[in-house]
């Protein structure tokens, strides 16, 4: 088990328990902010599309999901292409968000090979492989992609599909998010989130507890 301490400016310090850590990828674990909005920029202002309603909704869905939301009559196998090979071509401003790798490092000292972490991403496996390492980031050995899933966040698909495949029950989880998406999916899976504000601020997100970036956690092994 693992003790996650949050450090939260506004709160103060508070301790979950925990038997597994869920990370989302784009905007938590990486900085990718500016591939992503790039790319939709380019997209939107090629349709016609009002880009800050469409970037209101897309941080954590799939793009197929975002495309239906706010053009459904764009759903094609061309645009959809077009956003994967474009999203691939960009490696501009591609970091970690501070302090992540630091904090992996941490839990495998602590855990070793035990350690229980995962990355659930609405990118598919060969995008976020690649902005992983991109960040300096290890591939987990549980990561779980658009490619393993039928369903886009909000719903819980890919968290519960996590939990079962790293052997852990869902309410044993601790998630943390940036997007509503993806902080939906997580409450829905039945997990305990945190929110990062590299996105929202912390009153867009509406979690109880809220960090700034990962330097703003601690991680102990107990039991």
């Amino acid at each position: 088990m693992l003790e996650v301490v949050v450090i939260d400016r506004e709160r103060g310090r508070h301790a979950i328990r925990c038997a597994a850590v869920l990370f989302d990828m784009d905007g938590t674990l990486v900085d990718s902010s500016t591939c992503v909005e790039s790319t939709w920029r380019m997209w939107a202002g090629k349709h016609g599309v009002d880009i800050d309603a469409l970037l209101r909704i897309s941080h954590g869905r799939q793009n197929y999901e975002t495309i239906r939301l706010i053009a459904p009559h764009l759903e094609t196998p061309e645009e959809i292409a077009f956003l994967v090979q474009t999203e691939e071509a960009c490696h501009e401003g591609i970091a970690e968000v501070p302090g992540a790798r630091a904090l992996l490092d941490l839990m495998g000292a602590l855990m070793g090979p035990t350690a229980r972490w995962a990355v659930v991403t609405s990118a598919w496996r060969t995008l976020a492989e690649k902005r992983l390492s991109l960040a300096g980031l290890p591939i987990p050995g549980v990561l779980i992609t658009s490619d393993d899933i039928s369903h886009s966040k909000p719903h819980p698909e890919g968290y519960l599909l996590a939990a079962e495949r790293l052997g852990v029950a869902p309410a044993d989880c601790l998630v943390i998010e940036d997007a509503h998406a993806g902080i939906d999916a997580a409450r829905a899976a039945g997990m305990t989130v945190i929110g990062i504000t590299t996105t929202f601020p912390r009153e867009q997100l509406g979690c109880e507890w809220c960090i700034g970036d990962f330097r703003e956690l601690a991680v102990n092994a107990i039991g």
